[in-house]
């Protein structure tokens, strides 16, 4: 076991998140298999995670804060410690989605990443690579928490219909998932529209990409390749994206009947709950 003293708690957030924690515990007097008793987790993982070797979780840093009294400490922190455990290359675009007042998107193979259920995470996430995935999809999915803030983006999303049809981690995952894009239907600060395969040539053919906008800084366009992140603030390349989501807004079926075709697609290809699906 790390020894207190051998943890730089400014080494990185989640080094510093580990010292506050085992900070906090101590203070409370209690042992790892103590606090791990009583906010239900392994008194190993409070370990792991005192020693930076384990990305805390959102709910993990809400019962220690309860636990320990700390006034919400640890989960102030945490977005913090997500965000820096985000590829290199991404967390410039992490930092984007949190400050942006909207955020636009154009999803040609799959539903963005701000509305994905943990198991259609998993199943991207560990496609070609499975090592730490239960942290790397808990990062992805703290960052929905922009939809917690105060004054959360306004989030609009273009999904080509074939999304629906791609069959990420099996009929299960993809009802849940079609389930929760749904769910955000009465949600005004969320928007879905499904872009039909009877549209044909469209303004997105290109690709995927996102426009984030803000209060007083210019759009930002991102696009990215196989591990790496391309976002510009080109005048040039926000007028022409711009117009282009315009485009694909005006292709698209209405909210409305978005998420009849949702629903639709939900029951015919992926059934009910429990189904068993060719």
């Amino acid at each position: 076991m790390v020894h207190i003293a051998a943890l730089d708690p400014g080494a990185s957030p989640l080094d510093y998140y580990g010292y506050e924690l085992r900070r906090h515990r101590e203070a409370a007097g209690l042992t790892q298999k103590q606090l791990g008793d009583i906010v239900n987790y392994t008194g190993s993982l409070v370990g792991l995670v005192e020693t930076a070797r384990r990305v805390p979780t959102v709910e993990f840093s809400e019962r220690v804060d309860a636990a320990l009294g700390t006034g919400g400490a640890l989960s102030r922190l945490v977005g913090l410690v997500m965000r820096s455990q985000l590829p290199g290359w991404f967390q410039q675009v992490a930092e984007l989605e949190a400050r942006a007042t909207e955020v636009c998107t154009f999803q040609m193979g799959m539903v963005h990443g701000l509305l994905q259920t943990r198991e259609y995470a998993r199943a991207t996430l560990g496609a070609l690579n499975r090592a730490g995935l239960d942290d790397r999809t808990a990062v992805r999915l703290a960052r929905q928490r922009i939809f917690q803030k105060e004054e959360p983006p306004v989030f609009w999303m273009v999904v080509s219909e074939a999304a629906l049809y791609q069959q990420i981690g099996g009929p299960e995952t993809m009802r849940g998932q079609l389930a929760h894009l749904l769910d955000c239907e009465d949600d005004p600060q969320i928007n879905i529209q499904v872009l039909p395969f009877t549209s044909g040539a469209h303004a997105g053919l290109t690709g995927s990409f996102n426009l984030y906008r803000f209060a007083g800084d210019p759009t930002i366009v991102y696009t990215e390749g196989y591990g790496s992140a391309h976002p510009t603030a080109n005048p040039d390349t926000v007028k022409n994206c711009s117009l282009r989501y315009d485009h694909l807004r005006a292709a698209a079926l209405s909210i409305t009947d978005s998420a009849e075709l949702i629903r639709h697609v939900m029951e015919e290809r992926y059934g009910e709950p429990g189904d068993s699906v060719a």
